[in-house]
């Protein structure tokens, strides 16, 4: 089968499903074409574009659009040639979901019951096209290594407003009134979008003089030995797909706590969610108060949640499987 793949956003998700998808199939990418002429460049790149995608749909039996946003809009006001599967994953449910035709888009998968439910609401008529597929973690990159438990809470995330570390640091320090030995880790790189917000959190570590308890790390690339310095992983957002770094931390060894945003529910257990800041100091205190061994055993019963439920090796079969029976039909 010939199976095209589409996407102009990051890869972060994808690596292991592609690699997947060429071990079984003839496998292509879209890649638009660039013209660099000083003059007109702007004008005929615009006009070579539907062109290159017209053909490039023509030449698979299907296309995956890894993000529901920009190219999957432009596919889906072209002449329907081959069958077409997306993935949403959240952010394009508010920016792009309006302006797709889902009349020509044969198979959305969803990322979480939550996502499911509420793309369902907003589009009824399309909602026998939808398949549940959680997000996943390869376990062979983030292997199980806890380390005894020594205070460290830890955050990673892109530096934007929605994942609320600013909030964290608050709540970090009310908690060390009554824990001084705790340590917070951010790690995360910058957003285009919001470079103001690292400064703000920079002041405020400051004026809240927490320069000794917290460490900011920037960008993070060696991502598994980053959750090797963590105990407990924090997710603070307000609104997610299905976060992955919960799950790439629990692989690794750390134990996670979530605000509960809608659908954390579906990647942690209800005890190890909060709504309020209290209700995280209650959560952390009483994870510190725990035994080593009480430790780790809940460690370990997320390690084995994850292997579970969000294997990278079987997220990517299912995916494999909904392109396969889209590629199936007549």
């Amino acid at each position: 089968m010939r199976i095209g793949i589409a996407t102009e956003e990051t890869w972060s998700f994808l690596h292991e499903i592609y690699a997947h998808l060429q071990a079984h199939h003839t496998v292509s990418l879209f890649q638009r074409r660039q013209v660099k002429s000083p003059v007109f460049a702007e004008r005929i790149n615009r006009f070579l574009f539907p062109r290159d995608l017209q053909t490039f749909l023509r030449s698979n039996d299907v296309v995956f659009f890894e993000w529901a946003s920009h190219l999957l809009v432009a596919a889906t006001q072209l002449p329907k040639s081959c069958g077409i599967v997306t993935r949403l994953h959240r952010y394009e449910l508010y920016e792009w979901a309006d302006r797709i035709n889902w009349h020509n888009v044969d198979k959305i998968i969803l990322v979480s019951n939550a996502k499911k439910n509420e793309f369902a609401a907003r589009f009824p008529e399309q909602a026998h096209k939808i398949e549940l597929i959680y997000e996943g973690v390869p376990l062979d990159k983030f292997v199980f290594r806890p380390k005894p438990f020594a205070g460290d809470l830890g955050i990673l995330c892109h530096m934007r407003p929605r994942k609320r570390v600013y909030s964290l640091i608050l709540a970090f320090y009310e908690l060390l009134q009554v824990r001084p030995d705790l340590h917070l880790h951010i790690g995360g790189g910058l957003s285009g979008d919001f470079p103001e917000y690292p400064t703000a959190l920079l002041q405020l570590v400051r004026r809240l003089q927490l320069e000794d308890h917290v460490t900011f790390y920037g960008a993070v690339n060696d991502t598994p030995g980053w959750y090797g310095k963590v105990d407990i992983f924090i997710s603070n957002s307000y609104s997610e797909g299905l976060q992955v770094s919960p799950m790439e931390a629990m692989a690794s060894g750390c134990y996670a706590i979530s605000h509960w945003w809608d659908g954390a529910e579906e990647l942690l257990p209800m005890e190890n969610l909060y709504l309020t800041d209290r209700q995280m100091h209650e959560v952390v205190l009483a994870y510190c108060a725990l035994s080593e061994e009480e430790r780790q055993t809940r460690i370990r019963a997320l390690r084995d949640m994850i292997a579970q439920r969000f294997d990278m090796a079987q997220i990517s079969a299912q995916i494999r499987q909904v392109i396969e029976q889209v590629g199936a039909r007549p």
